[in-house]
């Protein structure tokens, strides 16, 4: 059974309070504190259980039932596992052109065109019409090694009429803007403000934009993806995102699956009708189609519903991205069987990590090995809570060809020290908040209460340490997530609400919770809880200029909850701040 996100968060405190919250923290989950589908005194006692918001998927549903000749396909009654998993093709290079930083050095030269585009995403399904980039859903895996700059040009061959549901009513989606625009962005990668894909930075159908990626950064799994001001949900829906790794010699070096044995896994969720065509939900409001979240009923696996995937009995990497609008995936493996996680956003972790299961907000990554060693002609299913997903089939025995393996992963993978918060300048205030209408449904989504088109109050200091504390007065989890920096976790803390309401001042109701062990790795994408301060530590290093903070659910962030920021060279004034909330323990 699909859960949401408020669903899952709301179970860990009803089903076993701090003990399986502490389980689920443990394995990747949700830490414990939460505050999801709860009530909390005002007096810092006892949380009493409300019904949760928009609490199943039918809730992002609302508008399908005026058109009752599209009839919602049930994945359901779907054949299962009888699709191979596609696995992305590698883009292939076009040549070399100088770099922008040295006209003598020539780098790699990529071009990858937006297309429309039909291609069955089952069997037993008819085309699904999406764009992509490089014509597939997932689009080409962009692959580099560390140091290794190059050059992408994005070239926009989409028709210049969408075919989802536009809301003239969002900031940037105006009626006097393009209907089709697009920006790329490549999420996690450290590159110059005028190739990070600002969300302004937009180009329409007959045009291309040619950005520059140095690559100077640890080998990581990023991924790219559509960031046009107003339309990202629409875009990314549509298809427009894939997969980008960055490989370097230390992790060569290490015992760790690769070559054929090295796959990306995007996971994402969808809703066809019984013609296999998309289905976007809207609200029942005239010209203002826009709906908070999006949840799909199929999850979707590299471009296929129910797919398999045939391995040898040995060791597999699989680079698990989470391309979904605002779904949170769930893994475990059938019987469950462990596995482990060896990096997360962006890189190795410092030690292997056993887990059971692994919980993925959207755009964060997961790279997990899974052992088939000794489960020769058996079956293994990938699942999501109570839904297979993804079957592996192991062959009766390793082809021959195949170079033997060590048995065992090493112990240390690499060195991350944790950053000391002595070595921050600053910490930033920054709250998570909704507006709801009349039925309480969320219809606005806010940073520090503050509009995108408001003046830029952040403006870190470059080479400088700040920490950022996510103030979290929502009922949702937000997956927060920085352009241009990595960053730590430092720790989750209850606090009381209805005090910051009252005065604005920060309440603690419990002990900090620190990160799970698979949290402790570096980071672009944090799930803050609601209920909580989730605190990060972030170096601001690279560049100086503007980008962009913002929640990476997608429908959120396409109304008002994504603020710019700018690194700014040291010496330069900064702007001035509201006195930070007053601290207090309960």
């Amino acid at each position: 059974m699909l859960k949401t996100r408020r669903e899952f968060l709301a179970l860990a405190r009803v089903a076993g309070g701090a003990a399986l919250a502490r389980s689920v923290a443990l394995a990747g989950g949700v830490a414990s504190g939460t505050s999801e589908g709860f009530e909390r005194q005002a007096d810092g006692g006892a949380a009493t259980a409300v019904p949760p918001r928009d609490a199943s998927a039918n809730s992002s549903m609302r508008g399908m039932d005026k058109a009752p000749e599209r009839q919602m396909l049930n994945p359901v009654t779907l054949t299962k596992f009888v699709d191979p998993l596609p696995v992305p093709a590698l883009a292939p290079s076009e040549g070399m052109r100088p770099s922008p930083r040295d006209r003598k050095v020539q780098l790699p030269y990529y071009r990858i065109e937006m297309t429309e585009f039909s291609a069955p995403l089952h069997r037993d399904v008819a085309p699904t019409r999406q764009w992509g980039y490089g014509a597939s859903v997932p689009g080409p895996t962009l692959e580099t090694r560390s140091g290794q700059g190059l050059l992408i040009e994005w070239v926009n061959k989409l028709p210049r009429k969408h075919f989802l549901p536009v809301d003239h009513t969002l900031h940037g989606a105006e009626a006097d803007k393009p209907e089709v625009r697009t920006v790329a962005h490549v999420h996690g990668a450290r590159v110059p403000p005028e190739s990070d894909g600002y969300p302004e930075s937009w180009h329409t159908p007959g045009q291309s934009r040619i950005l520059y990626y140095p690559n100077e950064q640890d080998a990581s799994t990023l991924w790219y993806h559509d960031h046009a001001m107003g339309i990202t949900r629409l875009n990314v829906f549509a298809g427009l995102f894939g997969a980008f790794i960055i490989r370097d010699a230390a992790e060569q070096a290490l015992n760790v699956p690769g070559g054929a044995f090295d796959i990306p896994i995007v996971l994402y969720d969808r809703t066809l009708d019984r013609d296999g065509q998309l289905m976007y939900p809207v609200s029942a409001t005239p010209g203002a189609p826009f709906v908070s979240e999006f949840y799909g009923n199929a999850i979707v696996c590299n471009g296929k519903i129910f797919p398999y995937l045939e391995v040898q009995p040995r060791r597999y990497r699989f680079r698990l991205v989470n391309a979904a609008n605002g779904r949170f995936f769930h893994l475990t493996l059938t019987g469950n069987r462990p596995f482990h996680q060896i990096g997360s956003d962006l890189g190795l972790l410092q030690s292997p990590v056993e887990l059971r299961n692994l919980v993925l907000f959207p755009a964060e990554r997961g790279d997990v090995i899974v052992d088939f060693t000794g489960l020769d002609g058996q079956e293994l299913q990938l699942r999501n809570d109570a839904d297979d997903i993804l079957q592996f089939r192991v062959l009766k025995q390793q082809q021959p060809g195949v170079a033997s393996e060590a048995t065992t992963l090493p112990t240390m993978l690499r060195a991350i020290p944790r950053i000391p918060e002595s070595q921050s300048v600053r910490e930033r205030i920054l709250t998570l908040s909704e507006h709801d209408d009349a039925a309480g449904n969320s219809m606005q989504m806010l940073l520090n209460e503050s509009h995108w088109d408001m003046p830029v109050t952040e403006n870190p200091v470059l080479d400088t340490t700040e920490v950022w504390s996510f103030v979290n007065l929502a009922g949702d989890a937000h997956p927060m997530h920085l352009h241009l920096v990595r960053f730590q976790v430092l720790d989750r803390r209850p606090f009381d609400l209805f005090a910051y309401n009252a005065d604005k001042s920060l309440v603690y109701t419990g002990p900090a919770v620190p990160p799970a062990a698979n949290e402790l790795g570096w980071k672009d994408t944090v799930r803050a809880d609601p209920g909580m301060v989730t605190r990060i530590i972030v170096k601001f290093e690279g560049y100086t200029g503007r980008y962009v903070w913002h929640c990476h659910l997608l429908e959120h962030e396409d109304n008002e909850m994504m603020r710019p920021y700018d690194v700014i060279a040291p010496g330069r004034p900064r702007a001035a701040h509201a006195a930070p909330p007053k601290k207090k323990q309960a």
